[in-house]
């Protein structure tokens, strides 16, 4: 068993990807002490989230503005602690997200289960238990047929992880924005004369918000910067045109 694990060790850490930059990213890590409060793989403090998987579920674009100032993300009176500002220079930051990349796109066989969530605390609109069901269930056999519970079982599912940055509870903003009443406000949005995108329904601007989130901005200081969304921008290679079929059916259904 020790030898065969060996053998694949190359192919489930994709080592052949391992680059200068991703090398100078840990060295980032290390440096400012990140495993003093995260865990990468396992290892690591557990004050603060695991980041095995955050660079595929938060995207580039998000994990470089929080870096910048990670205050703008939190109401350290609700959650009552924030990540303290590192003064990461733009080099260190790029580094630090490429080597997260890297981290992220190792085959851990389903590991971490648990999406990270923007404080530690319960929130309403989520459900740990719920997720962790829909992973393993999307891992084995599907829920059912039809396209709207798919479509919730993988909303729910890691990956994506879509609930790990929306809510279905209105009002409650994690990393993205709520998504309560997105069918109804999907279809003002699109009637709109402010609406940047092509989409000319509801269930349009659903799907052209996950597989081109940049098409429309949401506004907000914490959703985008500099004209990109960021959310990630690779759903459209991530997902199968099922399953984000599924996924619009499901959220045009949210009233």
């Amino acid at each position: 068993m020790t030898i065969d694990s060996h053998r694949k060790f190359p192919d489930l850490t994709h080592e052949d990807k391992m680059t200068p930059q991703v090398l100078r990213g840990k060295d980032v890590w290390h440096k400012f002490n990140c495993t003093n409060c995260h865990t990468l793989l396992g290892e690591g403090a557990y004050y603060a989230p695991d980041l095995t998987k955050i660079a595929l579920q938060r995207g580039p674009q998000y994990l470089k503005a929080f870096l910048h100032d990670p205050s703008q993300f939190y109401d350290e009176q609700k959650v009552r602690r924030v990540m303290p500002k590192q003064n990461l220079s733009d080099q260190q930051i790029d580094d630090l997200v490429v080597f997260l990349d890297w981290i992220g796109h190792i085959d851990t066989q389903g590991w971490p289960p648990r999406r990270i969530l923007v404080s530690g605390a319960a929130i309403p609109g989520t459900n740990m238990e719920q997720t962790a069901q829909a992973s393993k269930s999307m891992q084995t056999a599907a829920p059912s047929s039809d396209p709207v519970a798919q479509g919730q079982a993988l909303f729910n599912a890691t990956p994506p992880a879509c609930s790990a940055c929306h809510s279905i509870s209105p009002g409650v903003n994690l990393a993205g924005p709520s998504l309560a009443g997105i069918g109804t406000r999907a279809a003002q949005t699109v009637a709109d004369p402010s609406y940047k995108g092509k989409a000319k329904d509801a269930a349009q601007y659903i799907h052209e918000s996950i597989v081109a989130p940049s098409a429309h901005l949401v506004p907000g200081p914490t959703y985008s910067a500099g004209g990109r969304s960021f959310m990630p921008d690779n759903f459209s290679k991530e997902l199968t045109p099922q399953q984000i079929d599924h996924l619009v059916a499901y959220l045009v259904t949210l009233k």
